[in-house]
């Protein structure tokens, strides 16, 4: 659940708001391919329940990813087609927005899209650095720390994050949460 704590400190009430209204939930079955190694995918991805596979061609399952774990922000940066397939590893529901609407809300609102980028930045440095220590300090004991730009914001990432979700739900778009 961290993940989403990134974006959602990052960004503002309004934001939060617009959100909600402009994307949709998706039920899916284990199998069901979400993203597609190497074919664009149209939407941007959040998590809210169950979990994905992240499998590389040739290689296999390469990660694991649950609520609050955002999908489809690589291609979204650098428009290249998804480097791999995420898969539901069991039933999962996931929040969609299509990167089209993202990508006029950025051009729209200068603002919006500094939040965003600094907030995708965050996260991805985040996951950057999970991937490379394996989760390890140099003295080999685990760590799993926020940064403490998110901690600063933690509590009102979450209660955004509350907000979010109780916004789908009032709007009947959050029918298998």
């Amino acid at each position: 659940m961290r993940n989403v704590l990134f974006i959602f400190a990052g960004f503002d009430d309004g934001d939060v708001a617009w959100l909600a209204t402009m994307g949709a939930t998706r039920s899916l079955a284990p199998g069901t391919v979400l993203v597609e190694q190497g074919r664009p995918v149209a939407d941007l991805f959040i998590v809210l329940q169950g979990e994905v596979g992240v499998e590389v061609a040739g290689v296999g399952v390469v990660a694991r990813r649950g609520a609050g774990e955002i999908i489809g922000e690589m291609s979204f940066v650098d428009s290249a087609p998804p480097s791999a397939t995420v898969r539901a590893s069991e039933p999962t529901v996931v929040f969609a927005i299509a990167k089209a609407t993202m990508a006029a809300r950025l051009a729209a609102d200068t603002g919006f899209g500094a939040r965003f980028y600094r907030a995708l930045a965050l996260y991805l440095a985040d996951r950057l650095r999970e991937a490379t220590s394996r989760g390890r300090s140099p003295d080999g004991e685990a760590e799993n720390e926020l940064d403490d730009m998110v901690l600063d914001g933690i509590d009102v990432a979450g209660l955004r994050f509350r907000r979010f979700i109780d916004t789908l739900a009032a709007a009947g778009r959050r029918d298998a949460l």
